[in-house]
């Protein structure tokens, strides 16, 4: 029986969700060069358009319809059969369409994140052709796994509550691959500020605020489970920001703004998986832990092994989804969520055992299908631009647009 109640509350979540993805546009756009900043925003709003779109084709029904253990059927192709009544599998208080749009956010931003990795350097038409093959072929799928009715890892009892394994691991380790595989932008080796960190704070807050609908929203039903994850989500994002502020502050002797908004997401991050299992004591050492992790991820991981993940998606999302996945196996607790399980804390280690597995799967896949899509996309039409390009900028090469027509 549909409740009005959950029903209004995952359709204001879904609106939260679909916010991060303009929230992480100005993110992403005040950390790029200005000739860039039109490009990322661009790249992001498009995501919104295009995966839209496939999802409602043919991704929805891939990554929740019944199947096998690997993928979905095809019978809500063009939301068939996905209708006002509830689905009992997903959600049973609220519409099948509900949940599915909800959902749909969820497939948005994922592809969106990983634009950080080849910000700067890549065609907008390769954009396009990889996002499209990218949530296809591996996003659609371990969705699936993690979620859908039958997927593998759920039926081995791996939980992510709101997308740790599904979100910023597979996003993460794909951008990692797609800055390895682009390489370096030209002149990076000197050093390239941010153009506008005031755009990157605003888009900071915009993804706290949008989290909440991520996180708490993925109870899909307005009860404890709900509030647990809303507080437990705030309090990783605040410990987080603290954590990677002082690692600055006691290593280079001054904190910045930049640092604080990383540890914030990290902590936003890692939270992801756990946030509907653990308490808050938990979610006080996640936030810690992740802002500890992303900075060295960044500052010191990063320099030695000299990648150009441009604006540290891997560093942010794929280590602190590692990371969060982790403590999941590591702090769940039945006593916050009945359904979930117990972690190492809580006397199951085979529990953070079958999470690991999770994280490899999802990590192996992530990188493989995605070196192949690139190798794909590259043999069809080239994923980088010119070096003439890159020097003049994408706004202009890509989009034939300037952000700023006054240059100070």
């Amino acid at each position: 029986m549909i409740n009005t109640t959950d029903t209004a509350f995952v359709l204001s979540s879904a609106a939260l969700v679909m916010l991060m993805t303009p929230g992480l546009a100005f993110f992403y756009g005040g950390l790029v060069r200005r000739k860039n900043v039109l490009s990322i925003l661009m790249q992001c709003l498009t995501i919104l358009c295009v995966i839209t779109l496939q999802w409602v084709l043919f991704g929805y029904s891939l990554a929740f319809a019944p199947f096998n253990g690997l993928i979905g059927g095809l019978q809500w192709l063009g939301l068939n059969g996905v209708g006002f009544e509830p689905n009992a599998d997903y959600a049973g208080t609220i519409p099948h369409q509900v949940f599915m749009i909800y959902q749909a956010m969820f497939a948005i931003i994922t592809p969106g994140l990983i634009i950080g990795a080849f910000a700067e350097r890549m065609k907008f038409s390769a954009f396009l052709l990889f996002t499209l093959l990218w949530a296809t072929f591996i996003y659609d799928p371990v969705a699936h796994w993690v979620w859908g009715v039958g997927g593998w890892l759920r039926v081995m009892g791996s939980l992510d509550f709101a997308g740790g394994s599904v979100v910023h691991i597979s996003s993460g380790i794909s951008a990692l691959v797609t800055a390895l595989y682009l390489g370096k932008r030209k002149n990076v080796e000197k050093g390239i500020s941010p153009h506008n960190l005031p755009f990157s704070i605003l888009g900071a807050g915009l993804l706290w605020f949008g989290w909440f609908g991520f996180n708490a929203g993925s109870a899909l039903a307005v009860n404890n489970i709900a509030v647990n994850a809303f507080i437990v989500t705030h309090i990783a994002g605040a410990l987080g920001g603290i954590a990677y502020m002082f690692m600055e502050w006691v290593n280079n002797k001054k904190p910045t703004a930049l640092g604080t908004i990383t540890g914030m997401v990290a902590g936003l991050a890692t939270i992801t998986p756990a946030a509907g299992y653990v308490n808050i004591f938990a979610s006080v050492c996640i936030g810690l832990s992740a802002g500890i992790v992303s900075y060295y991820m960044i500052t010191i991981i990063k320099t030695k092994f000299a990648y150009d993940d441009s604006l540290d998606v891997f560093g942010v999302h794929g280590m602190c989804g590692i990371l969060g996945m982790l403590m999941t196996g590591i702090f769940a607790s039945k006593a916050v969520n009945s359904a979930g399980a117990n972690g190492l804390l809580a006397g199951n280690g085979s529990f953070l055992l079958i999470q690991i597995i999770a994280i490899l799967a999802i990590t192996v896949f992530s990188l493989i299908g995605t070196y192949v899509i690139l190798k794909i996309v590259d043999a069809l039409i080239g994923v980088r631009v010119s070096p003439a390009e890159e020097n003049m900028g994408l706004d202009l090469t890509q989009n034939q647009e300037s952000a700023y027509t006054i240059l100070v």
